[in-house]
């Protein structure tokens, strides 16, 4: 008979949520997953399947009965990420959860040149407000995307100068969350996710380079550029998703990313992966 769960996993049916929950069935973790479709949800060893959107509050808190903690992954980016934040904070703590691991960013806050870590910023402060215990896990820029911010050239274009960046690949979040999720000592902490080499862009592209063999590299750009290039490339995109383009690289060159922390080893115990052992040949 499966024992009743006490953790639960939203965005079980994404590449981080179902990340996090596979390691968990891997660990002999119960868990509940808490999905938008339940047809979509994975089949894991140990795991329940509960049907909720962020947006819906009351169907979301009739999935959390008995649910201590839940590890609550970021929706996606929109214009109104922060209420649909609101929607799911609000469930939780109206259901009697105990803690909640929130997936924020780097150096998230109200000033954040990043216009969605701003939102982060405010998703965190919602659940203090809660008084529910947290952990807030504040990855850097995904290594996994590094190669698509390249156009069919291999040219990486924006407003990042000479700042630097730790690029995490996204398994090594998965598993740093698989760890604070099954370990105790965790509560109250922020933990910034990255790599542990920081990098320009220059320096990237020239990694990925070598690492793939395919020619690559960095065109810095000004702001006016850097809009003036996304509404020729993407017509129609609407002004806040520009704002987060953009602020991708603002906070590269403005030293906001410039952050290399030793918290994938602690959490892990391995180092961080880097450009070469992802992209290697």
């Amino acid at each position: 008979m499966t024992a009743q769960p006490t953790l639960a996993v939203t965005g079980a049916t994404g590449a981080l949520g179902g990340s996090v929950a596979r390691r968990l069935a891997e660990r002999g973790v119960p868990q509940r997953l808490i999905v938008r479709s339940a047809e979509r949800a994975p089949s894991l060893p140990g795991a329940d399947v509960a049907e909720a959107s962020y947006e819906d509050r009351e169907a979301l808190a009739d999935a959390v009965p008995g649910i201590e903690t839940v590890f609550f992954v970021s929706g996606n980016e929109a214009a109104d990420r922060e209420s649909v934040h609101r929607s799911a904070v609000e469930a939780f703590a109206a259901a009697g959860v105990r803690r909640v691991v929130y997936t924020s960013f780097l150096g998230a806050s109200p000033e954040a040149s990043f216009t969605f870590a701003r939102t982060h910023h405010a998703t965190e402060e919602m659940i203090k407000a809660t008084g529910m215990d947290y952990v807030f896990l504040r990855p850097s820029f995904y290594l996994d995307h590094v190669a698509g911010w390249a156009d069919a050239e291999g040219v990486i274009r924006g407003p990042a100068g000479d700042g630097r960046i730790a690029w995490i690949a996204r398994e090594d979040l998965a598993e740093a969350a698989a760890g604070v999720l099954t370990s105790e000592g965790h509560d109250g902490r922020t933990y910034d996710l990255t790599g542990d080499e920081l990098l320009t862009l220059d320096e990237t592209a020239a990694r990925l380079t070598e690492a793939t063999g395919k020619a690559y590299r960095f065109q810095d750009e000004s702001i006016d550029q850097a809009y003036a290039s996304r509404r020729q490339g993407y017509p129609g995109t609407p002004e806040w998703e520009l704002d987060g383009w953009v602020g991708t690289y603002l906070a590269i060159s403005r030293g906001e990313m410039a952050v290399a922390s030793g918290s994938v080893k602690e959490l892990t115990g391995h180092r961080p992966r880097g450009i070469s052992d992802f992209y290697g040949r």
